[in-house]
């Protein structure tokens, strides 16, 4: 059996006029997240940690952000593809470990939903899936509420 570790990560802007998609639900804020997708940042390192786990690359070459196929689309689509490339190889989620840094909005209660959404995709456990969200004290961009970054770590098996 093959055990292997991937980590992921996604920054976005916050921008006025777009919708905030964080861990596949839609959050009420007064800005949203640039992107040539939904911009779910969540989602994005999830997809890269995955993918980095079984050697398949990042989520830039599987879904390029200057294809007009990926203008907008729901991340949780470009999750479910992540997770047909990782069956295909034969190989498994173990968990994901993951945490969001956002100054706002508070993201505590929107994490068991995140966690539903994410499993039923990924056909894992909500338990198997942890989301932390923090602030950056004020610092930097996030601090400065200019975007919102995502890092995920997985452990997947193959029993091949």
């Amino acid at each position: 059996m093959k055990i292997r570790t991937g980590f992921g990560f996604d920054v976005h802007r916050l921008v006025k006029d777009r919708e905030l998609w964080l861990g596949g639900i839609k959050i009420d804020h007064t800005k949203g997240l640039l992107g040539h997708s939904d911009a779910d940042v969540l989602i994005h390192a999830i997809c890269d940690a995955l993918l980095g786990a079984a050697g398949l690359r990042d989520i830039g070459f599987h879904f390029p952000d200057n294809a007009n196929e990926y203008k907008n689309i729901d991340s949780k689509i470009l999750l479910a593809r992540c997770a047909e490339l990782l069956d295909k190889k034969g190989w498994k989620i173990e968990n994901i470990d993951s945490t969001i840094c956002a100054e706002k909005p508070k993201l505590n209660p929107h994490i068991p939903a995140m966690q539903n959404i994410l499993a039923s995709i990924l056909n894992i456990e909500e338990e198997c899936i942890s989301i932390k969200a923090t602030t950056t004290e004020q610092l930097g961009y996030t601090g400065r509420e200019e975007g919102i970054s995502a890092y995920a770590v997985t452990l997947l098996r193959n029993g091949k």
